[in-house]
């Protein structure tokens, strides 16, 4: 009988998707990929993959580009710590590498933004090394298949399930293999509604036989995130907004409006917005907004105001923040959790002086 790394090949060399990265080896090409792939749907990645590599062809364009340009890039795919340690990450192939990928597990796990499932499947992938990579499907899929009962967070219960795939990978095709069990997770062993008919390992796995698959894998449950109300100062001046380049590390380097947390009555935010310098004066609610984040919503009234000076610019410097006009602020990168606001900043700044959009 084929053994259990045999039938899954099999199955993957008639069943696998044509996705754009499977097409080389291209270390570069995985590396994007895989980073993208992290948090993202296929199908959203497959448009920014393709718009990106036409911005930034090879790692030496993305070192050499701005980091402005690379954030505006990606705009709309959120985590942009993801974007940020792309950068770096490049940087660092084209001067420490000589513009070469280190083709070693432990080599690439140097990189700004390389974890060990982005290390592994790089290595395996472009390099042939037999190192696992495991991410959130392969985790489901073998936790059913050797019908792990146990919470699958748990250390040592990722250990044996690592020691598990690392038996699987004594194969001379280690990357196929690891593609091949993020491929089954993605399009088979799904988290709910599995298609166990469909699957190469359905007469070995022990979730099947025992009929237990959805509530495979075990998760302890999270903490919910927690909600933060927050104003979204829209703060216009002359057809020009305020907007701040962003310190923080979270949507870091990335322009947001004037933000206010945990306070959204309109009489109470011109104040603290009068205190910060900018005087100004409530002019009409907006409307309201949600997002989700991994840890936390924001709960956002969008709140116009109109100032009646122009800041100091120490004022703005404090900030990190210029008033910019409509050309200006299309051109820069801003997050999602920033996409309503911007409708409606364009609306506010971006007319003719005729009234007409």
């Amino acid at each position: 009988m084929p053994s259990p790394t045999q039938l899954l090949l099999t199955w993957y060399d008639q069943n696998k998707r044509d996705l754009p990265w499977r097409r080389d080896k291209d270390p570069y090409h995985i590396w994007l990929s895989e980073i993208m792939l992290q948090q993202t749907r296929v199908e959203a990645v497959k448009g920014y993959y393709a718009r990106f590599l036409a911005l930034f062809p090879d790692v030496q364009a993305l070192a050499d580009a701005s980091t402005e340009d690379v954030l505006k890039a990606w705009e709309g795919l959120g985590y942009y710590s993801r974007a940020r340690n792309l950068h770096k990450a490049a940087k660092e192939v084209t001067d420490k590498w000589q513009g070469h990928f280190p083709d070693t597990y432990d080599g690439l796990l140097s990189l700004p933004g390389v974890g060990p499932y982005t290390a592994g499947a790089i290595a395996s992938i472009a390099f042939d090394r037999a190192v696992p990579a495991i991410d959130g499907n392969v985790y489901r899929v073998m936790s059913r298949f050797q019908g792990v009962r146990e919470d699958i967070a748990a250390p040592s219960v990722q250990k044996t399930i690592r020691q598990e795939v690392v038996q699987l990978l004594n194969t001379h095709r280690p990357g196929d293999l690891n593609q091949a069990l993020m491929e089954l997770g993605a399009t088979v062993c799904t988290p709910t509604s599995p298609k166990c008919d469909s699957c190469p390992w359905q007469s070995l796995c022990d979730a099947f036989s025992e009929g237990d698959m959805e509530q495979l894998p075990v998760h302890e449950k999270k903490k919910p995130p927690k909600i933060i109300p927050m104003a979204v100062g829209m703060v216009t001046y002359n057809r020009k907004i305020l907007v701040s380049k962003r310190n923080q590390k979270m949507l870091q380097g990335m322009y947001v409006f004037t933000l206010l947390e945990d306070e959204t009555r309109p009489e109470v935010c011109q104040d603290l917005l009068n205190e910060m310098g900018l005087r100004c004066s409530f002019v009409k609610k907006l409307g309201e907004g949600r997002h989700v984040f991994t840890h936390r919503v924001w709960e956002m009234e969008y709140l116009h105001f109109e100032l009646s000076e122009l800041p100091e610019d120490a004022v703005l410097s404090s900030m990190n923040a210029f008033l910019a006009d409509a050309s200006q602020l299309a051109a820069l990168p801003i997050p999602s959790a920033m996409k309503e606001a911007c409708n409606h900043a364009m609306k506010l700044i971006g007319r003719e002086k005729n009234g007409k959009s």
